[in-house]
């Protein structure tokens, strides 16, 4: 038996216990369950096609083989950026030659690639916007809805500038009152814990339920089902961090809207995101009437005017993603780039991908908690409705340490510099606190290993003992 194929059976000890419990669900019911290209889709590239059928590591190995990633440097901070796998970049590459070759226009609404990324999203092409990244998805929900002075947002104190920024925007411009409900962090939470904060602090004036799920600065995934049926508020989420590692149906999470990245978790191009706009009433997802909104971005909206009202039924009465796709002279290359990610996900199975990379997110949080102590984790672990592949925690052997910003800083530059990994810090108010802690976040994906886990938990805990 092969190195390789003996980290598939489990040992006796409690790393080995923890390894093969962290992603047995990700590969329960892998084995026998070859790669299949989705109906309508364009021929897999030929390294995508030739991998194996699911079996174990063997079969991450062979995804990790798309992206072409330094391997001098173990990146786990996909969470700020994703790398774009090899045919992606090949595609991206082959049509702007093409549209230089050509002098090609692209004044579209993208309806192609709109409905690939719509089918692998849990929605419609009359729903989804590929937009530039999630602020810019943030911007337009917010610029569009019909929001007027006193009315209300309830929102978050750990919101990204991304949405804290047209928020403020609305309350400047447009007398919009914002307040923010504190989350609790760590792991002594339960979903329900969250859903009560919020329905504690909804007042007859609050218009907008606004929240990250997951949260980007301890990646807890808040609930947002239970959170969207509260009160029947319009449900903005800022989903950064969705795309490419949760495979949600955005139907039947029952949000108004969503704002999330392509160049983050689903790995397309840079400047590209996704913008989901319920745009029809499914009574069994969300039977609220859809919410006053307008394309506030667009050079296709009717200028002579006369859009039917919204729908109140299940099927649209026009397409609302049209108007904010078509904005003039779009990039060609970069959307079939979107579209390529797109298809290289459904291939591989987004609900494989989402059970692997929690399964090695889980890995990395018990052995935390074995090493540090589970009061170390920012993120939660034992309530799984609160997971995501997102895991933050104080690293320092001196708990005192995640205070000081410095240190801090040193401590992901130093990672870096001597172990070849790559993660990033972050910072948030913690309830009782005067001070921010400064943890560091580390993303789990799946061109990742068990054994990278393990590698950045051993070099975070020799470089925390050094730095003590």
């Amino acid at each position: 038996m092969s190195r390789r194929d003996s980290k598939l059976a489990p040992d006796l000890s409690r790393r080995g216990f923890l390894r093969f419990a962290g992603t047995g669900a990700a590969l329960a019911g892998l084995s026998g369950v070859a790669l299949a290209s989705p109906v309508g889709a364009a021929p897999a590239a030929p390294l995508a096609a030739a991998l194996p059928p699911p079996s174990g590591g063997s079969y991450w190995r062979e995804v990790e083989r798309l992206f072409m990633l330094d391997k001098k440097v173990l990146f786990m901070n996909v969470g700020t950026v994703g790398s774009p796998p090899i045919e992606v970049v090949d595609t991206v590459d082959r049509v702007h030659r093409e549209v230089a070759i050509g002098a090609l226009s692209a004044y579209s609404d993208f309806a192609d690639v709109r409905a690939v990324a719509a089918r692998g999203y849990g929605c419609d092409p009359d729903e989804l916007v590929i937009s530039h990244n999630t602020s810019d998805g943030m911007s337009k929900i917010i610029a569009g809805l019909g929001l007027r002075a006193g009315d209300e947002i309830l929102t978050t104190n750990h919101e990204h500038p991304g949405g804290n920024v047209p928020m403020a925007i609305a309350r400047d411009r447009h007398g919009v009152v914002l307040k923010r409900v504190e989350l609790p962090v760590g792991n002594d939470q339960r979903a329900e814990d969250y859903v009560a904060l919020f329905g504690k602090a909804i007042t007859a004036k609050t218009k907008v339920l606004l929240f990250s799920a997951p949260t980007y600065k301890t990646g807890t995934m808040l609930p947002i089902p239970k959170l969207a049926q509260l009160h029947g508020l319009t449900t903005v989420v800022d989903g950064a961090h969705i795309p490419g590692m949760m495979a949600y149906d955005f139907h039947e999470l029952g949000v108004d809207f969503l704002a999330g990245s392509a160049a983050k978790w689903q790995c397309g191009p840079g400047g590209t995101g996704v913008l989901y706009i319920r745009n029809k009433v499914l009574p069994q997802y969300n039977p609220n009437p859809l919410p006053e909104f307008w394309p506030v971005v667009s050079s296709s909206y009717p200028e002579a005017g006369g859009l039917p009202p919204r729908s109140s039924g299940p099927v649209e009465s026009y397409d609302i993603a049209e108007y904010l796709q078509s904005i003039g002279n779009g990039s060609m290359a970069i959307m079939a780039g979107v579209r390529n990610a797109c298809e290289v996900w459904d291939r591989i199975g987004r609900q494989r991908i989402q059970d692997y990379v929690l399964g090695l997110s889980g890995y990395l949080k018990e052995l935390v908690a074995e090493r540090w102590g589970a009061q170390a984790l920012y993120s939660p672990k034992d309530d799984p409705r609160l997971a995501c592949a997102l895991t933050c925690f104080n690293p320092f052997r001196n708990s005192q340490d995640v205070y000081d910003k410095d240190k801090s800083g040193a401590f992901v530059a130093r990672l870096k510099e001597q172990y070849g990994i790559v993660i990033r810090n972050t910072d948030f108010p913690v309830i009782g606190m005067t001070r921010h802690p400064y943890p560091v976040r580390i993303s789990t994906h799946l061109f990742h290993q068990n054994d990278d886990v393990e590698r950045v938990v051993d070099a975070m805990w020799e470089l925390s003992g050094a730095m003590a």
